[in-house]
């Protein structure tokens, strides 16, 4: 009988992941990550995030201790808060620094959930491991999930294909609405539970709080890109993404103002008037940090360059220092930092991360 440790992540998905590699007739165990200290968030924000004196995470534990012992399923439990700070929380912050918008959880699955985890699993003498993500892996492809509106291989995008290799995803073929009648099924204390929101460390706390802890605060000017007028102050380069409107705090100004571009040298947040004007455009970006999950290398394909954006058809220029010239028609707030995933049809490629914007063939001046 193969055996498969489990990702138990206190969550429903990750509980019946487990339930249906159970009723298959693998061996299953589990094992809960713990990976960020939230002692530390809340002696330092002064403003506690528990609930009943247990922090979330602790919370988390003590469902996955409940599901498993439910399902008659050992659990393992191991630190990598160690690990995860200096692979997710570094370049998290470096990346801020920086003026861009990075996507931690794209790290997160590169470095801990898919090597990390995976020597823990193989110490624990796993066949395979497998998670509670929504994806599929045929044929040694990475595929999307049956529910669209739930699949994560933009997530996955920076997976090798040697990472994949025994690699299971129960919940490829399901969707949510199926996961929690099945965790109803069985009586998980997980059935009902809401799915965890915001960046994975910082959970659903006030997000500039949490970052003037570690990043020091740098107040600039709110100028509008083209008539150079200062509407007013920001609070913080890294507290915005391209594309934002919410959040400016201009006061009086009504007016529907994006956030269009960032210039780090001169601490300065541009913005400009209506959903559609010409500085959130681009028609092309070079991606750094490529990743192949397969022996497919297309010189037309589509890409996603957000989790929740849709697809558009591009086409790659491979450039010789390994970056590559992504080309398309043009698309509104393509964000330094961010993923852009690589899809041929249902097939999740690989992908590369943002670090320059171009239009006409050149960058765009007021984007970083």
């Amino acid at each position: 009988m193969a055996k498969v440790i489990v990702g138990i992540s206190g969550g429903v998905d990750s509980s019946v992941a487990a339930i249906l590699l159970k009723e298959k007739g693998y061996e299953v165990e589990g094992l809960f990550m713990r990976n960020w200290d939230s002692s530390i968030n809340n002696d330092i924000l002064g403003n506690p995030t528990l609930n009943n004196n247990i922090c979330p995470q602790e919370e988390d534990y003590n469902d996955a201790i409940q599901v498993c012992k439910k399902l008659d399923i050992p659990l393992h439990r191991v630190d990598f808060v160690k690990e995860y700070w200096d692979y997710v929380f570094e370049y998290f912050l470096s990346e801020l620094k920086k003026g861009r918008t990075p996507n931690p959880d794209i790290m997160c699955n590169k470095y801990i959930k898919f090597d990390f985890f995976v020597k823990e699993a193989e110490r624990l003498g796993a066949d395979y491991i497998a998670t509670g993500h929504y994806a599929k892996i045929e044929n040694g492809y990475l595929l999307k999930a049956k529910d669209a509106n739930k699949d994560q291989t933009y997530f996955l995008s920076q997976l090798t294909s040697k990472q994949l290799e025994n690699v299971l995803f129960p919940l490829g073929d399901i969707d949510k609405k199926e996961v929690r009648e099945i965790a109803k099924k069985y009586d998980l204390i997980t059935a009902d539970k809401k799915d965890s929101t915001g960046i994975c460390f910082i959970g659903e706390r006030h997000f500039k709080e949490f970052l003037s802890n570690y990043l020091p605060k740098e107040k600039g000017s709110i100028v509008d890109v083209e008539t150079k007028k200062v509407l007013g102050e920001h609070y913080g380069l890294m507290y915005y993404t391209i594309g934002q409107r919410k959040g400016l705090n201009l006061g009086g100004n009504k007016e529907r103002l994006f956030v269009v571009g960032k210039n780090l040298e001169k601490n300065i947040l541009y913005v400009s008037l209506g959903d559609d004007n010409k500085y959130l455009l681009s028609d092309s970006c070079i991606i750094s940090q490529v990743n192949f999950n397969c022996d497919i290398r297309p010189t037309r394909c589509n890409a996603k360059f957000r989790y929740r954006a849709e697809e558009y058809p591009v086409v790659l220029k491979y450039l010789e220092n390994g970056s590559i010239l992504v080309s398309y028609d043009e698309i509104k707030a393509v964000t330094p930092g961010q993923a852009c995933v690589l899809y041929l049809e249902d097939k999740c490629i690989g992908g590369g991360i943002i670090d320059e914007v171009r239009k006409n063939n050149e960058k765009l001046w007021y984007l970083l």
